[in-house]
C-alpha cells in the first residue's frame, strides 16, 4: 500500500482540494488520505467539500476540528450562525442529515503507524495512550443518543489546564479545547486563547503548545492543522499543515512517514478561495 498523505485544513475550499487530489493521484495513485479537520466553513464550497471527503469512504481518515464542531452545534440549534459562516448550503442540501451524521461520527484523534493526528495539538502532560483515551471518551459521547446535550455542554466555559482529578464534563471540555483549539500555553500547559497569530505573537508567559518542555508526546510524530499563521511547519516530530488556503495562500499535503527523510510536500495555490477578513480562527 502506498504511504498516506495528510491534507491541511480545507475549510470549504473545494476547487483547490480537487486540484490537490489530482496532484496526489498523479504522484502516488490512491494513497490513503488523512484530514486534520476543519473540512468546512469560511470557504465558498462547504457542501461540495464535505460530500467529496465523505465519499472517499475507507480511504479517508478524518478528525474533527473546531469548525466541524461549530457546524454540528449550529445544526443542532446549540449555537447561532456567525456572519463569517459559509455553511448554509449544507443545511439546505437533500443529504444534509446523512452528511451531518457522518461528520458526528468522526474521531477527535487518530493513531496509526507511530503517528498521531488531531486538529490542533495536545497538552504536555498527555502521552499517546492518554490522548487517545480522552479523545475516545468525547467521541463516544458525541456518537450517543444524548449527543446534543453533550455538545452543548462542551461549548460552555471550562478549565484551561489538565488535572487527572477533573470531573467528566470538565475533562471532556479540556480535551476538546486542546485537541481542536490550542495554539499557545504556558510551559506548564495552561492554555491561552487570547492570541491566534504567529508564534512571535504569543501572550505573555506562553509558548507554542509543541514547544512545551517535557511534552510526553515528544517522541511521536504529531500531525495537525488549525494554525494558519504558523503555516506549513515541518519538524522531525511535527507535521503542521494549515498553510492558509482559505486566506488565499496554499493547500498543503505531506506524504506521511515516521522517517522525515521519506516525507514529500505537495501544494496547490488557493487564490480567491476565502473571505477578506484576517481573523484566522
Amino acid at each position: 500500500m502506498p504511504l498516506p498523505f495528510a491534507i491541511g485544513d480545507l475549510q470549504g475550499c473545494h476547487a483547490p482540494f480537487r486540484r490537490l487530489l489530482d496532484a496526489i493521484s498523479a504522484e502516488s495513485g490512491a494513497s490513503p488520505l488523512w484530514f486534520v479537520g476543519d473540512l468546512v466553513n469560511r470557504g465558498p464550497d462547504s457542501l461540495a467539500t464535505l460530500r467529496d471527503v465523505a465519499q472517499l469512504g475507507e480511504r479517508a481518515r478524518v478528525v474533527l476540528g473546531n469548525h466541524d464542531l461549530h457546524l454540528l452545534a449550529v445544526a443542532a440549534g446549540i449555537r447561532p450562525r456567525k456572519p463569517s459562516d459559509t455553511i448554509d448550503d449544507i443545511f439546505g442540501a437533500p443529504d444534509a442529515d446523512a452528511l451531518l451524521e457522518w461528520l458526528r461520527h468522526r474521531p477527535l484523534a487518530h493513531f496509526e503507524n507511530g503517528m498521531l493526528m488531531m486538529h490542533a495539538g495536545v497538552l504536555p502532560q498527555w502521552d499517546v495512550a492518554l490522548t487517545l483515551e480522552l479523545a475516545d471518551e468525547v467521541q463516544r459521547a458525541l456518537r450517543g443518543a444524548d449527543w446534543t446535550k453533550t455538545l452543548a455542554a462542551l461549548f460552555e466555559k471550562g478549565p484551561l489546564r489538565w488535572s487527572p482529578d477533573l470531573k467528566r464534563m470538565d475533562r471532556m471540555r479540556v480535551t476538546v479545547s486542546a485537541l481542536t483549539r490550542i495554539r499557545f500555553c504556558s510551559p506548564e500547559g495552561v492554555m491561552d486563547f487570547s492570541a491566534n497569530g504567529s508564534p512571535d505573537s504569543a501572550p505573555s508567559g506562553c509558548i507554542p503548545w509543541f514547544a512545551a518542555p517535557g511534552r510526553r508526546t515528544e517522541g511521536t510524530t504529531l500531525v495537525v492543522g488549525h494554525w494558519a499563521a504558523l503555516g506549513l511547519h515541518l519538524r522531525d516530530n511535527l507535521i503542521a499543515l494549515d498553510s492558509g488556503c482559505v486566506w488565499g495562500n496554499r493547500l498543503s499535503a505531506v506524504r506521511l512517514s515516521p522517517d522525515p527523510a521519506v516525507r514529500t510536500v505537495v501544494q496547490v495555490e488557493c487564490s480567491g478561495c476565502g473571505p477578506t477578513s484576517r481573523n484566522q480562527s
